[in-house]
């Protein structure tokens, strides 16, 4: 049954939701066979695909391009895609269309923006042109020069109660989910408590409605980057590195590829080639 709105909304303190992040055919379809519930296309894509420094950088088009090939993969899993830097900061009218451009030629199920109280209207104007939108509070990587880097956030009274007001906000004007990332565990239990829609968490607790992770981070893939609040499950590094040390040895060493692993001619064929090669080339 293909995961929607409602069923995400029904799980609100029924049952954990699982998401991951997935960047690309192959993982997305691997993901959604395993059941996860939602497939975030992050514009930390950017960072893990791309190699940017940060997720600033990240295009419309590139996120429209990724965003598509998840989609295809996803016959179960509801598909988020991520609203990059200045797609929805600039104007209300722009925010709309390129948050329509993901359902309308990205095929996604959703939106997500990261939120504060100055997008409300952009935010209510996504959701009243009936696209499905997701907030994110908390560390919001789009923020990191104005943070002045990736920081736990909420660690104060004033700026609990921000983020308090930003939940309450993001429930008011529709939104169906709130990321809660970089928020102490207390501060998560709380927000999930004081809102009825699911809170999926990112370094925030146990206490929200669901968990995000990275996929590459759950897989291992960065052997120099391991976050806090990262569950490696695999180290498909070591794994990658040793198969493609090992190929190489073998092409080196004419160990590969076997005759097993070609196309042939019979002696005759190849006989008549080189004899008619030759006369034409008399």
């Amino acid at each position: 049954m293909k995961v929607t709105k409602e069923v995400i909304l029904h799980k609100k303190n029924k049952e954990k939701i699982t998401m991951l992040t997935a960047y690309d055919y192959t993982i997305a379809k691997i993901l959604d066979d395993a059941g996860i519930d939602i497939l975030l296309v992050g514009d930390s894509y950017g960072m893990t695909q791309l190699g940017y420094e940060t997720t600033l950088p990240v295009t419309m088009e590139e996120m429209l391009i990724v965003t598509k090939a998840v989609a295809k993969a996803s016959k179960r899993a509801f598909v988020v895609g991520d609203m990059p830097f200045l797609s929805y900061q600039t104007d209300v009218t722009t925010a709309v269309q390129n948050a329509g451009l993901f359902l309308k030629q990205a095929n996604a199920d959703a939106v997500k923006i990261e939120y504060t109280s100055s997008f409300y209207e952009t935010a209510k104007a996504i959701v009243d042109s009936h696209i499905p939108l997701m907030g994110h509070i908390g560390l919001t990587p789009q923020s990191v020069k104005q943070m002045s880097g990736y920081k736990v956030q909420g660690q104060s009274i004033n700026s609990a109660l921000q983020l308090l007001r930003e939940a309450k906000e993001l429930e008011s004007l529709g939104a169906f989910a709130i990321v809660l990332e970089g928020v102490p565990a207390e501060l998560a239990k709380l927000i999930t408590q004081e809102v009825a829609i699911p809170t999926i968490g990112i370094g925030a607790g146990s206490f929200c409605d669901g968990q995000v992770l990275v996929i590459n981070d759950v897989l291992g893939l960065n052997p120099n980057f391991s976050p806090k609040h990262n569950k490696q499950y695999v180290n498909l590094y070591d794994a990658i590195f040793s198969v493609a040390e090992k190929y190489k040895q073998d092409v080196q060493m004419a160990k590969f590829p076997k005759a097993k692993n070609s196309s042939h001619l019979t002696s005759q064929t190849i006989k008549s080639i080189k004899r008619e090669w030759e006369q034409m080339n008399k």
